[in-house]
């Protein structure tokens, strides 16, 4: 089977790890358990820069991208609706 190609954007690598420093109380609790491989054993990336995008937490294996959104989305729905369609475009 083949593999998808992932785009990575290194221009959002420096602030990928800005955002790895800062992460919101829910996405500290997630990670604790996806370091650990608790999901069924997959490896996990956090703050993964994806296209134009930074994703919460990524398992290439799974091609699964996980947001974890919090108070501001609910301001950026037509942004999060567009993410989602560029995310599935890429598989």
């Amino acid at each position: 089977m083949r593999r998808t190609i992932i785009p990575y954007n290194p221009k959002l690598k420096e602030y990928a790890k800005q955002r790895r420093k800062k992460m919101t109380l829910a996405e500290v609790l997630l990670w604790r358990q996806l370091k650990q491989k608790k999901m069924c054993g997959h490896d996990f990336d956090r703050q993964r820069p994806v296209d134009e995008y930074i994703l919460d937490f990524f398992c290439k294996e799974l091609m699964l991208a996980s947001e974890v959104d919090g108070w501001t989305h609910g301001f950026k729905r037509h942004e999060d609706e567009e993410r989602q369609r560029r995310l599935e475009q890429l598989g």
